[in-house]
């Protein structure tokens, strides 16, 4: 479900391949993206990780069917605050070359990386999770470091999608070009990259992390909290029912 491709000294690309599923994020790839992380990063002289992904969509977020099965919850929001961890704090610098659907957990991975070239076409970045009766805890963890409490509360209350043009506009995106231009664009920005100083690149990543009022890692443990119960509660089991089902949900009372 993932190819890893070194394409020079420096740089890698990590191609997410489950095009048949949108690549959607079931516990087997998660972990795979966090351990390609920490394999990379392992090697002192890459310095950029591109993440892309085959097929029409970038990610579809989490894979409802496989986390809706008994204790599938629980162990895929662990693996997943684990990956988003991860590759807030690897010493690579990152680059989503994000094309089509990035949704819930799919949003989270391309803006978890240090960049994101987003494709004018077809990109549709979207937080759907209160329409499934689900908190979009990890994924509002890494949000409301970029934009502000305004913009976070219409884009995760409302469950918005937006495009490449208005990712761009909120500062989500730093780029965006025409999809046959993805892969270009990113290799044009990891030469860029490669301009610094390796180590103060790295500093600087961590300066950044170490000004905002709490450590990443500390707010994903909290995140998690919310994501759980609300996994756990009626509403996430009727959600995540219709829309396995297709159909529109049936909410009960405010508790």
């Amino acid at each position: 479900m993932i190819q890893l491709e070194s394409h020079d000294e420096s740089t890698t690309i990590l191609t997410l391949n489950r095009p048949e599923k949108r690549n959607a994020l079931r516990r087997e790839l998660i972990e795979q993206i966090t351990s390609s992380l920490r394999q990379v990063e392992a090697d002192t002289a890459k310095r950029v990780l591109i993440i892309r992904a085959a097929g029409p969509s970038f990610c579809a977020g989490l894979d409802l069917a496989e986390a809706s099965m008994p204790g599938g919850a629980e162990t895929t929001a662990q693996s997943l605050a684990q990956m988003y961890e991860t590759l807030c704090e690897t010493p690579l610098a990152t680059v989503a070359a994000v094309n089509g659907a990035a949704v819930g957990g799919g949003a989270g991975l391309a803006i978890a990386c240090d960049f994101v070239i987003a494709s004018a076409e077809d990109v549709k970045l979207g937080f759907p999770e209160v329409h499934r009766g689900i908190v979009a805890a990890l994924v509002t963890a890494i949000l409301r470091r970029q934009v502000n409490d305004r913009i976070a509360r219409e884009l995760i209350l409302l469950g918005r999608t937006i495009d490449a043009e208005r990712a761009m506009q909120l500062g989500l995106a730093n780029r965006v070009v025409s999809r046959d231009q993805l892969l270009d664009e990113s290799l044009k920005l990891s030469r860029q990259i490669c301009r610094g100083a390796p180590n103060a690149i790295v500093r600087s990543k961590r300066l950044l992390d170490d000004l905002s009022p709490r450590p990443i890692g500390e707010e994903l443990q909290r995140a998690l909290k919310y994501h759980l119960d609300a996994r756990n509660s009626s509403e996430a089991i009727e959600g995540v029912n219709a829309f396995i089902e297709k159909r529109e949900p049936l909410w009960g009372n405010r508790s």
